[in-house]
């Protein structure tokens, strides 16, 4: 029997999902993020879940929060020169 893969919590996945679409280009720099009610509707989960995720993903400088405006890809490239 094949070994059952280890829990993933949903934030953590929303997390490597936002940035698996941001490595393959899917999602560029500037590119607006869903809102977080749209993404807890697509991950089926709360706010909180979607929030805990996309907020570890600005503390580490993957996106920025933009107060009352939305969450963005960083322009990460800035960054590295």
């Amino acid at each position: 029997m094949p070994a059952m893969p280890p829990y993933e919590p949903l934030w953590r996945r929303i997390r490597r999902e936002i940035q698996a679409k941001i490595a393959a280009g899917i999602l560029k720099p500037g590119d607006k993020l869903p809102t977080t009610r749209e993404l807890a509707d697509e991950y089926e989960t709360s706010g909180v879940t979607v929030r805990k995720a996309v907020e570890l993903l600005i503390e580490a400088g993957v996106l920025e929060g933009r107060q009352g405006v939305g969450v963005f890809v960083a322009d990460t490239s800035e960054q590295d020169s």
